[in-house]
């Protein structure tokens, strides 16, 4: 035992004489070679050198099993697995992963993988959410639910001002975990992942958050993805909620495209369940709107849905005096006079939220001759003007046409913006006062949209005669949709001429074609559904 330090200690003096004797060597003899004209001193110069190379590196690097002296006197050296500086890490799958693979899950396998992506891009991808060379964490989302996710900050600080200044700017944060506790982990995982990527990958269910990520971190490219989104996924169903969101992010386009669609499909929308999670300045401002398209009673029904669920927010009894609390004076922006005197009195009058001194003034105001003054809106509001495409130039009759017995008119039309159908105009009989039945559809690809079965009385003139749908109907642009209808009544009616392919009505046109679907024999140029009513 007491040879082994002795033996390493020769060891190290080979090595140190070796070494000394190399550094000074090369200098004398290369003198020396230039010196010499002797071609024979030159071979030996050469052959001396090549000897003591070799010679070092056999004193520097015994050969063993790891290790290989080439032909040249290089000296190939193969470490073992165990003392490579780059861990492996896990090789993607040549399948296609999935979303949810893609935003959890992306690693790195083997040494090579710089070789396997060439591009800047795939090597950045690569390392999103990925542990290899992370140089910060982040523990996101609300204690409890909070994830822990790498990152590495010269990505994310050139992705983001906000990044920038928090990893390298005067206040620079030196924690390795940063803790971000209002970001939700999936809405956080989405947001790097178009930092690394450029990809954006969004869902009904986390936009809204990741909305609030991109906003917060000012990744303006993701926030403008998350808005296209929303507009193309609102509907009547989400529509006051995705008002609420829009004024909280300051997104003008957003909030305008909201407003559209809750003033001409105001029922459907204030009936959702989504109108009971708005807060009460987004409430006041729908209460306060002139143009919703509603009858007031259904906006008093609203009101008392939204009162129910924010008491239950709050944790409250929903009694009667704590709704009314909970409204404070949004309840003064329902119009209830401008109800009939029976819808008061079957509904609001009886509702308990009204003081008795409201109601006894209400019934007055209805009523007296003087009426007295009322803490509520009295001009009912105005609502939307429908707009017609009227597709035909002129219209006729004929003792022979145009007869129905059931048979369906139905024609396909496009629009190059979005519009809500309300309704259809149709001719009426061409021999005096007349009442039909009709039926009337709104399909797209087949689906049927909207559909009502309904009435109307014709004055035996040339006029159109609105029939409406139950609701209007969005339709988006660049689409193609049918309508169609199916008449029962007097047999004879006017019938139109000359149609146009293309109809210009304010700021929107609309392209009409024939439909399979027709078997009476309307189509472009003539027939019946001389008109189609829209809000725009």
């Amino acid at each position: 035992m007491p040879a082994a330090p002795e033996c390493k200690l020769s060891h190290h003096g080979r090595i140190m004489k070796c070494v000394t004797f190399l550094l000074l060597l090369p200098e004398t003899l290369k003198k020396l070679k230039r010196t010499s004209k002797h071609s024979r001193l030159s071979l030996c110069y050469n052959i001396l050198t090549l000897s003591l190379k070799k010679r070092m590196a056999a004193e520097l690097y015994p050969v063993n099993d790891h290790a290989t002296v080439q032909k040249n006197g290089t000296v190939m050296l193969s470490l073992p697995e165990k003392k490579r500086s780059v861990e492996p890490v896990a090789q993607s799958t040549a399948t296609t992963p999935t979303t949810e693979q893609n935003i959890r899950n992306n690693n790195v396998e083997i040494p090579s993988w710089h070789s396997a992506h060439p591009t800047l891009r795939e090597r950045n991808a690569l390392m999103f959410n990925n542990e290899h060379m992370a140089d910060v964490h982040f523990i996101v989302g609300p204690p409890g639910e909070s994830e822990r996710v790498p990152a590495h900050k010269y990505v994310l600080a050139v992705g983001s001002s906000v990044f920038c200044a928090m990893f390298y700017g005067d206040l620079a944060e030196g924690d390795s975990d940063i803790h971000i506790p209002d970001v939700e982990p999936a809405a956080f995982l989405i947001l790097l992942k178009y930092m690394y990527s450029d990809e954006i990958e969004l869902a009904a269910d986390t936009v809204l958050a990741t909305l609030y990520a991109a906003k917060k971190y000012l990744v303006s490219a993701l926030a403008r993805a998350c808005v296209g989104f929303l507009e193309t996924s609102l509907e009547a169903r989400n529509a006051c909620v995705l008002l609420s969101q829009s004024r909280l992010f300051e997104e003008p386009e957003l909030t305008q495209r909201c407003w559209e669609v809750i003033d001409a499909q105001a029922e459907l929308a204030l009936c959702s369940e989504g109108f009971t999670e708005i807060d009460l300045p987004t409430l006041e401002h729908i209460l306060q709107r002139e143009t919703l398209n509603v009858k007031e009673t259904v906006v008093f029904q609203a009101i008392l849905g939204w009162a129910d669920a924010e008491c239950r927010r709050q944790g409250l009894s929903p009694t009667s005096q704590n709704q009314r609390s909970m409204l404070g004076k949004a309840l003064h922006f329902v119009r209830l006079p401008s109800m009939t005197l029976q819808e008061f009195a079957d509904g609001a009058a009886q509702s308990n939220i009204l003081t008795l001194e409201e109601t006894h003034s209400i019934f007055l105001w209805y009523t007296a001759a003087t009426k007295p003054a009322l803490g509520f809106p009295v001009a009912p509001r105005k609502g939307l003007t429908p707009q017609r495409c009227h597709r035909f130039q002129s219209s006729a009759y004929r003792s022979n046409q145009w007869r129905y017995r059931g048979r369906c008119d139905s024609i396909q039309f496009a629009v190059d913006k979005r519009v809500f159908i309300a309704g259809l105009g149709l001719y009426g009989s061409s021999g005096g006062k007349a009442e039909y039945s009709v039926k009337i559809e709104l399909k797209r690809q087949g689906v049927l949209l909207a559909q009502n079965l309904t009435k109307f009385v014709s004055d035996g003139s040339n006029s159109t005669f609105p029939v409406w749908f139950e609701h209007p109907v969005q339709v988006e642009q660049d689409a193609f949709y049918t309508v169609s209808a199916v008449l029962d009544g007097t047999e004879l009616s006017y019938f139109g001429q000359e149609g146009m392919t293309e109809v210009q009505c304010g700021k929107v046109t609309f392209q009409f074609q024939c439909s399979s679907d027709s078997t009476n024999g309307t189509g472009v140029q003539g027939g019946q559904i001389p008109e189609l009513m829209f809000y725009a």
